[in-house]
């Protein structure tokens, strides 16, 4: 598999919730079903080996990524639903509140080591790091995502890890002039609103999937010549969509 920092973004797809047996095999060969598979990667805790509940899947180009999306979104895998996302959006570019603190910094920490640890778990903006006027760092920055998918993964993959020689604390960094921190539920919707194009309707957060069940109609009875049997796999079924009323 190649490194993650080679990974293309518009190809990829952000795979959340997975359950704990889920390994890269398994989720290579899952994704596969859809579309040719590049690369799998599932981020792991540096001291359990344990993965952290997500993981990511290049595919062969954005096509591919789009279409196994939207046919894989919410499959469930080892009895619970996976959900993905795009790693990468085709979308206005404006800040959604996806900002985390990150503090207790090295002195020998820059920009690029914080977008080379962060971009593990989505494509990073404005990744900063605060120094004094004499441009020695001051211990903490800030990292941006376009998406709080990113952001609470990365929450969770890298508050108390080592980064250099330190451990660092993540945490979505506070507004401007404020004691509110970004990441609140309000911030949450304006930005699923916003990447669904802009309807002002509150969305559910799968409305494909739950607006829609599948109904199996029963089969229907085969003519066959006197004497021979059914053969099952030529069985047709009628399958068709079923419209839950709200």
């Amino acid at each position: 598999m190649t490194e993650v920092k080679e990974r293309n973004q518009e190809a990829t797809l952000y795979c959340g919730d997975l359950e704990t047996k889920v390994t890269e095999a398994i989720l290579w060969e899952l994704m596969l079903q859809a579309a040719p598979v590049v690369n799998v990667h599932i981020p792991k805790d540096r001291l359990t080996g344990q993965h952290l509940g997500f993981g990511f899947v290049e595919f062969r180009s954005e096509e591919d990524a789009e279409y196994a999306q939207n046919i894989m979104n919410m499959v469930k895998l080892y009895g619970k639903p996976i959900k993905l996302n795009r790693a990468a959006r085709d979308r206005k570019l404006f800040d959604v509140g996806a900002n985390l603190f990150v503090g207790n910094l090295d002195p020998d920490v820059d920009e690029k080591v914080l977008y080379d640890a962060f971009s593990a778990f989505g494509t990073v903006r404005n990744p900063k790091v605060m120094r004094d006027e004499s441009g020695i760092s001051k211990g903490f920055g800030f990292v941006s995502y376009d998406s709080f998918d990113f952001s609470d993964a990365a929450i969770k993959g890298m508050n108390g890890q080592y980064l250099m020689n330190r451990i660092i604390s993540v945490n979505y960094a506070f507004k401007p002039n404020s004691k509110e921190r970004h990441g609140s539920e309000g911030e949450r919707l304006m930005a699923m609103n916003a990447a669904m194009g802009g309807n002002s309707r509150a969305p559910s957060q799968f409305p494909a999937v739950s607006q829609q069940k599948v109904a199996v109609v029963a089969p229907i009875p085969q003519i066959l010549p006197p004497g021979l049997p059914p053969n099952p796999f030529q069985t047709p079924v009628i399958i068709q969509p079923a419209v839950v009323q709200p």
